[in-house]
């Protein structure tokens, strides 16, 4: 579990982090670099799960090597089932990192939103219903690595 305090806000307890695949960890399908060290660095404290629709279809692939499961979407249009996925894992204890239109609904669900400024662009909606804006994804997972950080950037 990763504990972050807050100040004026409380504390977070998070111990999954679910993370959009394309144009959050990837270009084109390709998994950026660094992405996949960071998440298993990740994984000594919380559970790591990659949500994606697979537009490439090269997540699974892609993503071996990463210490945690890949679900594809079971619907073209993934915003709800991603954001009862989040649910099911209950939400407060949860920290999201999309960059879509379709991470909206689990950004804002989360207890902590976190979206990416990535190569392929960020969708205005994500950006939103984010807590924290990050401009690519080893930041973000850097946040989660040195909370101490997201205390400096959410305290009140």
């Amino acid at each position: 579990m990763i504990i972050v305090d807050i100040p004026g806000k409380g504390r977070l307890n998070l111990k999954h982090i679910v993370l959009d695949y394309n144009g959050t960890m990837a270009k084109d399908g390709m998994l950026l670099p660094g992405v996949e060290e960071k998440l298993n660095l990740l994984g000594e404290s919380i559970e790591v799960h990659i949500l994606t629709a697979d537009t490439f279809g090269k997540c699974q692939s892609e993503c071996k090597g990463i210490k945690g499961s890949v679900r594809i979407l079971s619907q073209p249009v993934g915003s709800k089932e991603k954001e009862a996925f989040v649910e099911s894992l209950g939400a407060e204890n949860v920290v999201t990192v999309g960059n879509g239109t379709n991470d909206s609904l689990m950004l804002a669900r989360a207890a902590l939103g976190i979206v990416v400024l990535g190569p392929e662009g960020t969708s205005v909606q994500a950006l939103k219903n984010a807590d924290v804006v990050v401009k690519d994804i080893n930041e973000g997972l850097d946040l989660l690595l040195h909370p101490g950080r997201l205390t400096a950037t959410l305290r009140l």
